[in-house]
């Protein structure tokens, strides 16, 4: 938590708490800068980073005032209206979200070093080669998307190679800071690159799928979800088994996300598990009917693979009894944990890419490792 001032300003046992929120801009802010905060809330615009302003009180100082129930868990940033322009405080690093668990009144002082899209040093960038693909269409599906696939260190050199191949979902923030729904992506090209020139993971080819504006229906249990699968399984696939050297076989091919993401994660395997034979679920939003129907499962062995994990924090603490039953569900019908079935638990991770980041090495190691 990045707090450079932090004030209790009452004691009184009101059910809410006033949060004051001060920051104090560093020189290079452009003079006609508008500032504002983002955060889990809809008084900060549940994330969208240019949608609450904060208001300017002197040539340097910006400021506003939010009341909170108490005992919520509050997570915020500060930026100048979109994730490649937030607030850093230390130079070539990103930040963490700043936290507070709200209690009394409390007035939070900020003093960023600089802002990202201004001197921005770190991470990220890409690490090895990524090509595109862009507007891709599928059919029944409402919108097109991009496709960023990520190659693995010998692909350009070994022509007689072939990969297995990872499908991740929200392509646009694993690889790349730049398009991250928060400016700091998983960090799969790191991570990968490093686990794989280490001799710890196979080598492999990572195909990252874009979200759209129908995110929370494509991936989930619903007409546009199964569209979206059906895609993934018709058009995509084909198409990267013919224009990459693959290895096409189920053994070889694996499917990845967080949140939502990892719910559309375990349909893909749960429902074609003759195509994906493995699946991590990264603080997976198990709901809508699919723990029942794994309970009731009674048809034969799937001979799949799942990993599942999530943090303790936030909206993780909520999506924590989901992944407990399903964890439950699948050792009843059969899953052995250890073996086709891994579960890790991380209490002080929160619900986002920089977690995700940080234990990316988990999973990839599960399914791909030598």
């Amino acid at each position: 938590m990045i707090l450079i001032g932090l004030f209790f300003v009452g004691g009184c046992a009101r059910k809410n708490a006033d949060i004051t929120i001060n920051v104090i801009t560093p020189s290079s802010t452009p003079p006609d800068a508008r500032l504002f905060i983002v955060g889990n809330h809809e008084l900060l615009g549940n994330w969208s980073p240019g949608s609450k302003a904060l208001e300017r009180k002197s040539d340097s100082l910006w400021s506003a005032t939010f009341t909170f129930p108490r005992d919520f868990y509050l997570e915020f940033k500060i930026t100048r209206g979109s994730w490649n322009s937030q607030a850093i405080y230390r130079r070539g690093e990103i930040p963490p979200n700043i936290t507070l668990t709200v209690s009394n009144d409390t007035v939070i002082k900020l003093t960023p070093v600089d802002w990202q899209d201004i001197d921005f040093k770190s991470g990220g960038g890409i690490v090895g080669v990524v090509e595109y693909h862009r507007n891709f269409r599928g059919n029944d599906l409402n919108y097109p998307r991009d496709i960023i696939v990520w190659l693995p260190p010998s692909y350009r050199k070994d022509s007689t190679m072939r990969y297995p191949v990872l499908y991740m979902h929200d392509g646009q923030n694993i690889i790349d800071p730049s398009t991250s729904f928060i400016g700091y992506d998983w960090h799969v090209d790191e991570v990968s690159d490093s686990l794989i020139r280490t001799g710890r993971m196979k080598e492999i080819i990572v195909v990252g799928i874009y979200n759209t504006p129908d995110r929370r229906d494509e991936y989930g249990n619903t007409r546009l979800g199964h569209a979206y699968m059906n895609f993934i399984i018709t058009m995509l696939k084909p198409f990267i088994d013919t224009t990459y050297r693959t290895l096409r076989d189920r053994e070889n091919t694996a499917t990845m996300g967080s949140s939502m993401g990892g719910m559309i994660s375990f349909l893909i395997v749960w429902n074609y598990p003759n195509i994906f034979s493995q699946a991590g679920c990264i603080s997976p939003a198990f709901f809508g009917g699919i723990i029942d129907s794994v309970r009731e499962y009674t048809g034969s062995n799937k001979e799949i693979r799942i990993y599942i994990d999530n943090g303790g924090l936030g909206l993780e603490q909520e999506l924590q009894p989901g992944c407990d039953e399903m964890f439950i569900a699948l050792k009843k019908i059969g899953f052995v944990d250890g073996q086709n079935l891994l579960w890790y638990h991380e209490p002080s991770a929160e619900h986002n890419e920089r977690a995700w980041a940080a234990r990316l090495w988990r999973p990839l190691l599960y399914m791909f490792g030598r």
